[in-house]
């Protein structure tokens, strides 16, 4: 038997209140990655264990000179690290493993002190500080041996590759004192200290 016009009609009705009464899905909008991204933070940088590895190596530095630690060189300084000496030459981790290892640098006593350690991120961080060295020498390609003796300021910039802090560059520069008739306000701002690994007129960093 056929069904009316009417039959269809209505069952057609039905059909359109019964999907309308369910629930829809809510179209994508951008919370979800907004969330997402707001989730994403950067891990806290723990400065203290950074500080505490980079003092060590910064005051192996005279123990490295001493005993001719080529390996210790070797192990800190980056293969591109780019050093600055006290006497304005640059150099690098080729000339600091020949300085050491031929006894060209030494010094009956170097003294690090007064450390800073300034944390730049996980990765990164530079170290400033004060050398003291007492009876140091360098000899000179010639065979010209000159005196180092005297106080420097450095500034040692790190970065951590591949889960090790290198020393990627270095600076120093020696202290001089101010004229004696120079006013307090002309009195020059303390040179830097070299890095133990340095060349002539310098201390260096392992």
């Amino acid at each position: 038997m056929k069904r009316s016009a009417w039959t269809f009609a209505l069952m057609a009705l039905l059909a359109i209140a019964q999907f309308a009464c369910q629930p829809q899905p809510a179209p994508p909008t951008n919370e979800a990655s907004s969330t997402n991204r707001n989730d994403v933070r950067a891990e806290p940088v723990d400065t203290a264990s950074i500080e505490r590895e980079l003092l060590r190596i910064e005051n192996d530095w005279p123990r490295v000179i001493k005993e001719k630690d080529v390996e210790a060189v070797r192990r800190v300084e980056a293969d591109d690290v780019v050093m600055i000496y006290p006497d304005g030459t640059v150099g690098g981790k080729a000339q600091d493993i020949a300085d050491i290892e031929s006894g060209a640098l030494s010094a009956e006593s170097i003294e690090i002190k007064d450390l800073k350690v300034n944390v730049l991120s996980a990765d990164a961080a530079v170290v400033t500080g004060h050398t003291l060295v007492k009876g140091g020498k360098y000899k000179m390609p010639d065979g010209k041996t000159i005196d180092i003796s005297g106080e420097y300021r450095f500034a040692d910039t790190f970065a951590r590759r591949d889960g090790q802090w290198k020393l990627v560059a270095g600076a120093s520069v020696p202290v001089r004192q101010p004229a004696a008739a120079a006013s307090p306000a002309a009195k020059a701002s303390p040179a830097m200290v070299a890095s133990p690994a340095s060349s002539p007129a310098t201390t260096g960093t392992p």
